[in-house]
Formats: structure tokens, C-alpha cells, sequence
């Protein structure tokens, strides 16, 4: 038989969530979707696990070397564990909601698991939350989602939030656009990733310098914008710019203050995407706290959304301030703990007649005690009187 040691231990990238952190983690989902329902997104909740040929379609093909599956024993046909929410919620609005009007905002909470972690998110159990405008093409689609990501992390307190832009469709409408091949596209988008200029001067030839600039155009929004705009591009490029420009002048028009730049070659986490897209940072927090842009919905519906990474939220959050715990000793009428509850405080119940409650309230974590009828705290002999 196993040491209980050994049946503690868990897979490398998975954890338990310990008190006060899970609490601290559903109060802040709780938030987050209080705030995205207030927008008008109303809350759905996909099925952990699902047949891997609708999991892994549209969107969802971008998730296949990250899916983990196993055999249905009921249906004898192969199935996935979610690595990610949005193609889910995809495949809910191209058929559960397919006659629902359009633009359909909907919003979701819950876990995912991938087969193995990276560098920057060893964990392989990370919780999602975010939100999905389908059927909404406009640069008011992308500015608003972008919006509603950064007023609900402002309001959960991420201090000193960042969105970057980036535009992951506008390196191939450009190398298509001077005659490039296909493979050819690809390696440059490869290239401008790493932002690697003597590689692009070895790819691109005489087209070199245009690339090089548009690497360089990276930046605050505006800045970033006036770089942009001095480019001599191909008319397609020029109408993916001219969508971008739109997006930021929405964004910048409803929220001044926010700290938004633009890097119009990122293209690493946005293969599906196919336009305006966009990362969420906060300073001095390892990994982006979440990621958006647009994408096809069922294939042919333009859909833009977001998801927030929960691991990488809360180490953005302040620490909680620790809820005001008080005992209550055996005997108590359970009409007054009920009231010392309304007035705040989280009440642990003592269980047996005890000589000295202000003990068992320090033993139990407890910053008081009800003793004779008042709230002491355990740690001096300062008396608070109950209202």
C-alpha cells in the first residue's frame, strides 16, 4: 500500500489549489463574467470532454497537437479534453445557436488541459474566461472586444495593463501582393517572427527594405499608426491597414489612458486568426494574462473574442486581504451566527463545549472569538462590541 506522500504526489503541470487561493480564484471569475454580462454577453458552459472530429474542426484544428484523447467506451469513437474553450463556443453558435441574431455575444468560464506546457506556462491545467462576438465583422467588433478585456481586468485591479495589436494577416497580403510564393510567404512570416533582418534581407531581395520597415513599425498605437501609414503597400495590405487604423482609433477614442501599442508581425499564438488580433500584459507579470482576435466560426462566420488565462491573472492581482474570521463556540444560537454573517463576518463553528474559545479561535485561523456575547480579537484584549 502507498504512502499517502506518494499518492500526494501529482503529473508535472498539475496542481491543487490550495485555501485562500481557489476562493480567491472563483471570486474573480465570478467578476470577470459579472462584468462580461453586463456588456450583454450571456454566459454559456461547454462540456469538458467532446467527439475529437467537432473539437478539432474550424478553429479548433489549431489545438490538435495540444488535445488530449482517449476512447469513448460507449460509443466506440475517439474524443478530446479540451485544450481550449473558443473553438467550443465556435461550435455552439454555428449550430446549437446557428438561428440566434446576429452579432451573438456569448461569454464562458472553465478548465482546460493540454497535453504539455511551455516555457513561459509550465502549467498544463490552466483555467480560461473570456468572450465571443460571432458574426461581427467591423472594426466596432474588434474595438469593443478589446474594450471589454481591458475594463473587466481593470475592474478585477491588473495594475498596469498593456494591449498589444498585432495584424497576423498583413505579412501575406503583402509577400502575396509583390508576387511572392507560397512558401516563400511562409518563411518570411517565419523570419519577421524573430524579427531577424539580415534573414529577410537574404528572403526577400530588393522587396527587403519594405519588410524591414514594417518590422521596425512596431510600437505605441499612434506612433506605430504614422509608421505604418508611410509605407507604400499592395491594395490588399493597404485595406488590412486601414482596418487596423479604424480599430485603434475606436479604441483610443473610448479609452485614452490605456496603454496600447502595435506589432503589426507577431504572428507565434495567432495561426487561426485572420485579422486584427491582440495580447493582454501587465509590467513585471510573466506571460500575457490572455489573447484575442479574429477568427471563422464554422468556417465561414467572422468572429472575434478573447480568453483570459487564469494562472497569469492572479499573479497580477494584489493579494486578498483575509476575510474577518470569527469563532463561535458550541452553543451559540445559530440565529446569531447568522447575524454576525450578515454583518461580514465568515463565522467556524466550534463543535464542542471548550474552557477557553479565544485558544481555539487562534488554532482554528481565526482573528476573533464571541465570548459572553462579544467579539474579541484572539490576539489581545481589545473588545469589539456587536451592533
Amino acid at each position: 500500500m502507498k504512502e499517502f506522500g506518494e499518492m500526494a504526489l501529482l503529473p508535472a503541470g498539475l496542481r491543487d489549489i490550495l485555501p485562500p487561493d481557489a476562493a480567491f480564484e472563483a471570486r474573480v471569475v465570478e467578476r470577470l463574467l459579472a462584468g462580461f454580462t453586463a456588456q450583454g454577453y450571456a454566459q454559456v458552459k461547454p462540456p469538458l470532454i467532446e467527439f475529437e472530429e467537432s473539437l478539432l474542426s474550424g478553429a479548433g484544428a489549431a489545438m490538435t497537437a495540444h488535445t488530449f484523447r482517449l476512447m469513448d467506451p460507449v460509443s466506440q469513437r475517439m474524443m478530446g479534453l479540451r485544450a481550449d474553450i473558443t473553438p467550443q463556443v465556435a461550435r455552439i453558435a454555428a449550430t446549437r445557436l446557428q438561428n440566434a441574431p446576429r452579432p451573438l455575444r456569448l461569454c464562458y468560464a472553465g478548465q482546460t488541459l493540454r497535453i504539455k506546457g511551455s516555457q513561459l506556462r509550465p502549467e498544463r491545467q490552466v483555467g480560461q474566461a473570456g468572450v465571443e462576438l460571432i458574426g461581427g465583422a467591423s472594426a466596432g467588433a474588434d474595438a469593443e472586444v478589446v474594450l471589454v478585456a481591458a475594463e473587466a481586468l481593470q475592474a478585477v485591479g491588473v495594475p498596469n495593463l498593456t494591449v498589444d495589436l498585432t495584424l497576423p494577416t498583413l505579412v501575406p497580403a503583402l509577400a502575396s501582393g509583390l508576387g511572392f510564393a507560397d512558401a516563400t510567404v511562409r518563411s518570411l512570416v517565419a523570419t519577421l517572427d524573430r524579427k531577424d533582418a539580415p534573414a529577410i534581407q537574404a528572403i526577400a531581395g530588393g522587396h527587403a527594405p519594405r519588410f524591414v520597415a514594417l518590422m521596425r513599425a512596431a510600437g505605441p498605437a499612434r506612433r506605430a499608426m504614422a509608421a505604418l501609414q508611410a509605407l507604400d503597400l499592395p491594395a490588399t495590405a493597404a485595406a488590412e491597414r486601414a482596418h487596423l487604423g479604424e480599430v485603434v482609433d475606436l479604441i483610443l477614442t473610448a479609452a485614452p489612458d490605456l496603454n496600447l501599442t502595435i506589432d503589426p508581425v507577431e504572428h507565434r499564438g495567432f495561426e487561426y486568426h485572420t485579422g486584427v488580433s491582440f495580447t493582454l500584459f501587465a509590467r513585471r507579470v510573466r506571460g500575457e494574462l490572455g489573447r484575442g482576435g479574429r477568427y471563422l466560426s464554422g468556417d465561414s462566420e467572422s468572429s472575434t473574442g478573447f480568453t483570459l488565462y487564469m494562472d497569469t491573472l492572479l499573479r497580477a492581482l494584489p493579494q486578498p486581504i483575509a476575510a474577518r474570521r470569527v469563532f463561535v463556540p458550541a452553543g451559540t444560537p445559530r440565529a446569531t451566527a447568522a447575524r454576525l454573517r450578515e454583518e461580514g463576518w465568515v463565522t467556524v463553528a466550534g463543535l464542542d463545549r471548550l474552557a477557553d474559545p479565544r485558544r481555539e479561535a487562534r488554532r482554528q485561523a481565526c482573528s476573533h472569538a464571541l465570548v459572553d456575547g462579544e467579539i474579541q480579537a484572539v490576539g489581545g484584549t481589545k473588545k469589539e462590541e456587536r451592533p
